[in-house]
C-alpha cells in the first residue's frame, strides 16, 4: 500500500470517526490519546480508562451515557487486553459498542505506530508528503 492510499483509507476512518463521536462515547487510555483525536479535528464525549477508573467503569458510564461507543486503545499487548476486556463489560448489556474504527487503524498503523496518541504525528507527516 503507497502511502497515499493508506492516507486516503485513514481520511475516511476518520470522517467515520468523526460521525460517531457525534453520538457515541470514544473509549481512550489516556489524555494524550484524546489530545491527538482533538488535533485531528475529532471532539465529541471521550472517557479515558486512565484517570476515569479502567474498563469497569468506562462500561457503567457508556451505559448511563446512552449506551454507544468506540473502543479506541492502543493496539499493542495492553490496548488488545483492554480492548478485550471492553468487549466482555460491554457485551452484557444493550450497548452498542464500535470496534472497526479500532481495528482498521490497528491494520493501516501498526507498520509505523502503535498508540492512538501517535496517530496525529502520523497522519499530519503522510498529509505533508501529499502535498
Amino acid at each position: 500500500m503507497t502511502d497515499s492510499e493508506r492516507l486516503s483509507a485513514l481520511e475516511d476512518l476518520l470522517a467515520e470517526l468523526t460521525d460517531l463521536s457525534e453520538t457515541h462515547i470514544l473509549i481512550v487510555e489516556g489524555k494524550k490519546d484524546c489530545e491527538a483525536l482533538s488535533n485531528l479535528g475529532i471532539s465529541g464525549d471521550m472517557f479515558t480508562m486512565q484517570s476515569g477508573g479502567g474498563p469497569v467503569r468506562a462500561g457503567e458510564y457508556v451505559s448511563s451515557h446512552g449506551g454507544k461507543s468506540v473502543v479506541l486503545t492502543d493496539w499493542d499487548l495492553r490496548g488488545d487486553r483492554l480492548a478485550e476486556r471492553l468487549a466482555e463489560i460491554l457485551s452484557k448489556g444493550p450497548d452498542d459498542t464500535d470496534f472497526t474504527i479500532r481495528s482498521g487503524l490497528r491494520h493501516l498503523c501498526r507498520m509505523y505506530i502503535k498508540d492512538v496518541e501517535s496517530l496525529d504525528t502520523f497522519v499530519l507527516g503522510l498529509r505533508a508528503k501529499s502535498i
